[in-house]
């Protein structure tokens, strides 16, 4: 039962997909963690179907991206989404460590957060709509992979903040269950790669190594750890380079 309380803390937590009510305590959260990347197999099951709808309908390229590129947000909320404007917000102010601290609980959105989601949602549309149904599967990979390292990383990065909400899903988490789920996901989604794309997976996983550096290097030095907020940041950008890696790179390989 403790099994089945994590995977409902995980979906009701990350993603608006209805669940049932159950008991917020340490030990139902201990393993929420683990099955946080299933909520990127939603995502990339519902960008599947919707690929081979376009497919079968004759929709246009267009329709087909800007829908897309929705999809993750229909099922998360935006949770994520959130997370990446406000770091983009605190990232473009400049101001010291303190100062950027506090733009990333401001609930007021700035232009740069504005301008960096429409950005973001354009160059995602744009990169879908280069994709045919044959690539929704394996682009629906990307979902995963990007949750599972993100699982990842807030549990083994230092946090910036002791009290916020990262932290308390993450104090109590199964450290060494996330780690071994996370290398479980990832494996499973490296194969799926290397069976439909060959050595494109080369190319994913550099892109996930060299990110995730990025990522550590750009949280240690503007924040002092990592944030909730952060982790959205991260799992927005590593989604857009595994698409656009998956997509753009399938056709030049």
């Amino acid at each position: 039962m403790r099994i089945i309380n994590a995977l409902i803390i995980a979906f009701s937590t990350y993603s608006r997909l209805p669940m049932p009510q159950v008991e917020w305590t340490d030990d139902n959260r201990k393993y929420a963690m683990c099955f946080f990347p299933l909520i990127g197999g939603v995502i990339g099951l519902a960008l599947g179907l919707w690929f081979v709808l376009c497919e079968a309908w004759g929709l246009t390229p267009f329709l087909r991206g800007a829908v897309g590129a929705i999809i993750p947000l229909l099922i998360t909320g935006g949770i994520h989404m959130d997370g990446f404007m406000d770091t983009t917000d605190a990232l473009a102010s400049w101001q010291p460590r303190e100062k950027k601290l506090e733009i990333l609980k401001d609930s007021r959105v700035g232009a740069f957060a504005v301008m960096g989601c429409a950005a973001y949602l354009m160059l995602m549309a744009a990169v879908l709509s280069e994709a045919d149904a044959a690539m929704g599967w394996t682009v629906g990979l990307s979902f995963i992979l990007s949750r599972a390292m993100s699982a990842w990383t807030v549990t083994v990065f230092p946090s910036a903040h002791p009290n916020g909400m990262l932290d308390q899903m993450t104090r109590t988490a199964q450290k060494r269950m996330v780690t071994i789920s996370g290398i479980f996901y990832v494996a499973v989604c490296l194969i799926a790669w290397t069976l439909t794309k060959g050595w494109l997976v080369c190319l994913c996983a550099a892109a996930v190594a060299l990110h995730t550096l990025y990522y550590r290097r750009m949280a240690m030095k503007n924040f002092g750890g990592v944030t909730g907020d952060l982790a959205g940041w991260y799992s927005q950008t590593m989604e857009l380079l595994l698409v656009s890696v998956v997509v753009l790179g399938g056709k030049l390989l």
